[in-house]
């Protein structure tokens, strides 16, 4: 696997292309603004990506240790989003 340059949320901007539905599209211009757009849909994917690590994480802590309750699950999200937010920088992803 090739080693990425930046991590998650750093370097420079690049264009890419998306598809969304008219609907989904107009409803975020309309929430936002057409000059915020770009930053809403960055902050959306940037959320999926902490949700998707903290379930990796938490899938691989289920396999070595066992299972992990609703209640401990949540906490970890809660701790995990806190550190995320007080550290502003992206755990290591696979």
């Amino acid at each position: 696997m090739d080693e990425m340059p930046y991590s998650v949320g750093e370097g420079p901007a690049t264009r890419v292309s998306l598809s969304l539905p008219e609907g989904t599209a107009d409803a975020i211009r309309r929430r936002v603004g057409k000059r915020e757009f770009s930053a809403f849909i960055t902050a959306a994917v940037e959320r999926e990506l902490r949700g998707q690590i903290l379930d990796e994480y938490l899938a691989d802590y289920e396999r070595r240790k066992g299972p992990v309750s609703d209640q401990e699950r949540e906490r970890a999200r809660r701790v995990f989003d806190e550190v995320f937010a007080e550290e502003g920088q992206w755990p290591a992803t696979s």
